[in-house]
């Protein structure tokens, strides 16, 4: 499965998405109409999540130039869709923590005087504390176990035609993108893994590639509008 990061840059964030396209060399440039389908049993197509999900891909389908076919209209390809959160893996990270140490404290006994019941002053020991303090020495770099996830978005059209033989109809392209980072919410970030779908629909990448996207983009406020 295909992996990604999350670079920082001041207050704003770059989301690093990796993508893996292909396509077959002869793609009908006809094949414009579509009907989405749900590639995940596990998920039901009347799913508010699934909803939402088909909405974002049908969005970035538009900004290729394709279309959802009416209900009474056969569509030139089925588009299947497939998303969700990978179970976590660990990363160990290196993080640098502050060494306190504890200095003063303690007890002394200094003289006090004192009227005694004759009306003489008497001398008298008596124990003074003193509170110690904390101070910071430096730091020291520990490894510490984080839990990441991996959220993905994959998509494919296939020719719409009859099963022959027990053979699927012929995959016509596929773009699969995800990225991972500690977060296992995958609903905020569906805008920008179809955002980084929508530029290689169609396309062969050769091999994995980097789409570096901010929430501010215009491809990515565009998904984010819906159809």
């Amino acid at each position: 499965m295909v992996g990604a990061s999350l670079a920082w840059s001041g207050c704003a964030t770059t989301y690093a998405v990796k993508v893996d396209a292909i396509t077959q060399p002869k793609v009908k440039e006809a094949a414009a109409s579509y009907r989405i389908r749900n590639k995940n049993p596990g998920m039901e197509e009347d799913n508010l999540r699934y909803k939402e999900a088909a909405n974002y891909v049908k969005t970035a389908l538009s900004g290729r130039g394709m279309y959802e076919a009416p209900v009474d209209v056969t569509p030139d390809v089925i588009v299947e869709l497939d998303y969700g959160v990978e179970p976590p893996s660990v990363r160990m990270e290196k993080t640098s923590v502050p060494v306190y140490v504890q200095t003063g404290g303690g007890v002394s006994y200094n003289p006090l005087a004192v009227p005694g019941a004759n009306g003489n002053v008497i001398q008298r020991t008596v124990p003074v504390y003193e509170a110690p303090h904390t101070e910071l020495v430096g730091y020291q770099d520990v490894m510490t176990p984080v839990a990441i996830y991996e959220k993905y978005l994959h998509i494919s059209a296939r020719e719409n035609k009859e099963n022959q033989e027990g053979k699927v109809p012929a995959e016509i392209w596929s773009v699969n993108t995800s990225f991972e980072d500690e977060s296992k919410d995958i609903r905020k970030y569906l805008p920008l893994l179809a955002s980084a779908s929508m530029e290689s629909i169609g396309t062969d990448t050769g091999s994995r590639k980097t789409i570096k996207l901010k929430e501010t983009d215009q491809n990515v406020s565009f998904v984010k509008k819906g159809m």
